[in-house]
């Protein structure tokens, strides 16, 4: 077993997996092998040092790469329980399954996604009459999630009396906070947990309860972390608290490909890795066995140009291939069309659909690409609509799932009137203010109200005969029975076949493969909760389609790979992000693009189109393309040298920085004092209002002002 563990490891991937003991940071570039050393490390903890699975944690960031991790290790160590090979958030779920007691929460905790965030700020703000000129959603989701992140909120959240979160509400001074509090008593009525607060309440469990602590700590001997790169303050905590007794942390990531700073990510955790820990060890793997050699040519002169890094260059253990091919075109109807002529290339070529990617910066650049792939009826799967898990139907039967397992206000308003019961607002208000009075579910209340003359002739009675049937009769049913009797019983699956909804059909039936599958891999250790935990914890890109052209952001396509890359809108303003306007932030946009570039196993094609952005500006190709360097390009047309200035472009004459921001008030030396009112890093220059003129004026980023 040792052989095979370790007999066609390269040199730095032997050295990381028997590096066993300690705290070590391992650099792996993309395609070096990353996944393959973590099992086989994994692996060699099991078979070389007699190690318990159980007392090994290894987390990283996507059910995707989690799964690619266990069916790798249990390739390794058939028939063995494979411990905490998990996500984070799957990690934090297990421990409060197991703790959640020391802060009174119960063991059926309920998961909520950001729809069902969505859905309470929602409901929160029709209560209270607040509209979008008060307040929006997504505002008050962020202040909330800002809020938490300052905050040592877990007490007061998980304080028993619900009556003390009303009366903050009550004596919340603004209108952020007091929908905050009543979020707060919301979630807690419904011992509700976002994502934020699976980590959040699993580090003050943590950090309250020595006893917790140290059971978690001595259990764990070992803990590896994959993707360390995008971990944030919170998630660099509750590794580093893991490892607090046996201090064995082995790390892996690559800090070229931090792109996620805006989720909380923090390169300077990995950076940083070597000085929190001296007396830990550092091993950098740089052979790459994804990409061939030119893109890969491309790629490493690309990233080169950041400085926030530490200095590695991928070599290519492939041979041959092209030069990534890049196009500038006319316009974007011609890009598009050049890009789908292309695609067709490779089909006939017999390559499968599901080989190809088309990537781009954000999810508003794929709309003509749509449109010409819908032309050439070439077939596509769209990554960033709506996610499945959060498609109405499917959103409605987990909800109808929920109501079996918790009951809580949420999936209630979801389900009660889902197929129509007659359950309107007047009855729902009537709900409400009773629940409000006695701090109890909504369910709950209208289970006391049944006989009420409000409820007769409505649905109610039916609704409630069926979630109380299946709460008694769920143990001695398999989840795919159990999921068979709520979709017939509630009139669901009719309902949608009266409505003629094939597609929202297909995709219930989706939903019970997912089910199914969850029962194969669970064994005997399926239960519902469980597996509404974990349905809360997928993305879309858990789905793996082979059959269609992929479209994503960069973003999206993180952690995969592809052997046709189309990277389209390389342009200035568009990628870079024009709302680019520090170094720090130039640099993770470079990151993005080194990411998109390494997506690429055989083929890259990289694009952008001609034309005036809608600020009236020219649309010039991205510095990135450049950055590569042009002798790693192939041009499919000979670019104008206006658009490729060494001035603009070059790394030795960079831009001047931009070193205002908008509400800045500077001083020019002949036009006086005003306000900066935009920064446009494409044109690098700012739109100043000067207190001497009428209209705005467009100054260039290297005129010398003073900031006042």
């Amino acid at each position: 077993m040792l052989d095979t563990l370790l007999n066609d490891l390269n040199p730095e991937q032997l050295s990381a997996v028997t590096a066993t003991e300690g705290y070590i940071r391992v650099v792996a570039g993309a395609g070096t092998g990353k996944t393959k050393t973590l099992s086989r490390r994994f692996g060699y903890l099991v078979e070389g040092l007699g190690i318990s699975p159980a007392a090994i944690a290894c987390m990283t960031f996507t059910n995707h790469a989690a799964a690619e991790m266990k069916t790798r290790i249990r390739s390794l160590l058939p028939g063995q329980d494979l411990g905490y090979i998990c996500t984070f958030h799957s990690f934090c779920v297990a421990l409060l399954r197991e703790d959640c007691h020391v802060i009174s929460y119960p063991e059926t905790f309920t998961v909520l996604d950001n729809t069902d965030r969505e859905d309470i700020l929602k409901q929160i703000f029709a209560d209270m009459g607040i509209t979008s000129r008060q307040l929006t959603v997504q505002d008050e989701m962020d202040f909330i999630a800002v809020w938490k992140g300052t905050h040592d909120y877990v007490a007061t959240f998980t304080d028993p009396d619900l009556s003390r979160l009303r009366k903050l509400e009550g004596e919340a001074k603004d209108l952020k906070h007091k929908v905050l509090w009543r979020f707060a008593y919301e979630t807690r009525k419904a011992f509700g947990l976002d994502f934020d607060d699976l980590i959040l309440f699993s580090l003050y469990i943590l950090r309250t309860d020595e006893v917790t602590r140290e059971k978690w700590q001595n259990r764990l001997e070992y803990i590896m972390v994959d993707e360390y790169q995008d971990i944030d303050g919170d998630e660099y905590a509750l590794s580093e608290l893991l490892a607090g007794k046996h201090h064995n942390l082995f790390v892996v990531g690559d800090p070229d490909q931090t792109i996620y700073t805006f989720r909380g990510a923090d390169v300077r955790h990995i950076l940083d890795f070597g000085e929190r820990h001296p007396e830990g060890e550092t091993i950098i793997l740089t052979r790459n066995y994804r990409t061939l050699p030119p893109i890969l040519s491309a790629a490493n002169h690309l990233i080169a140009h950041n400085t926030n890094r530490l200095p590695k260059e991928l070599n290519a253990l492939r041979e041959g291939g092209e030069k990534p091919l890049y196009y500038h075109a006319p316009g974007p109807q011609a890009e598009a069309g050049w890009i789908v002529e292309k695609i067709r290339e490779r089909l006939e070529a017999g390559d499968r659909p599901g080989s190809i990617a088309l990537l781009y910066r954000a999810n508003h650049m794929s709309r003509s690409l749509e449109e010409a792939l819908i032309g050439a009826k070439i077939p596509y799967t769209l990554y960033n609509g709506v996610e499945f898990y959060h498609r109405k139907e499917i959103k409605d039967v987990l909800c109808y799932l929920r109501m079996i397992s918790a009951g809580d206000d949420l999936s209630f308003l979801r389900t009660v009137n889902e197929p129509r019961r007659s359950m309107g607002r007047k009855r729902i208000a009537f709900l409400r203010e009773q629940a409000v009075s006695t701090d109890s579910t909504l369910y709950e209340t209208l289970k006391q109200h049944l006989d009420a003359p409000l409820f007769r002739n409505t649905g109610a009675r039916n609704y409630v005969l069926l979630i109380e049937a299946l709460r008694r009769e769920q143990d001695g049913l398999t989840l795919t029975d159990l999921l068979a009797r709520l979709l017939h019983e509630s009139g669901y699956e009719e309902y949608l076949r009266l409505c003629g909804a094939q597609e929202r059909l297909n995709n219930l039936s989706e939903l019970k493969q997912s089910i199914l599958e969850y029962e194969m891999q669970a064994g005997e250790d399926f239960s519902l909760a469980e597996y509404l935990r974990m349905a809360a914890l997928f993305t879309d890109l858990d789905r793996q389609e082979t059959g269609t052209v992929k479209l994503m952001t960069v973003h999206g396509a993180k952690g995969l790979e592809f052997p046709t890359v189309f990277l389209s809108s390389l342009s200035e303003g568009s990628f870079p992000s024009r709302k680019v306007l520090t170094k720090e932030a130039l640099e993770e946009e470079r990151r993005l693009c080194y990411v998109a570039y390494t997506r690429a196993k055989d083929r890259l094609y990289l694009s952008d189109s001609a034309g005036v952005e809608g600020g009236g500006s020219v649309r010039l190709p991205s510095r990135f393309l450049f950055d590569s360097g042009t002798d790693n390009l192939d041009f499919v047309v000979e670019l104008d040298p206006a658009l490729m200035l060494p001035d603009v472009f070059s790394e030795e004459k960079a831009p001047p920085a931009m070193t205002f921001q908008p509400g800045d008030r500077v001083r020019h030396p002949i036009l006086g004092e005003g306000v900066v009112e935009t920064v446009d890093l494409a044109r690098q220059s700012y739109g100043i209002r000067f207190d001497l003129l009428k209209t705005c004026r467009s100054i260039s980023a290297g005129m010398k002002m003073e900031k006042l």
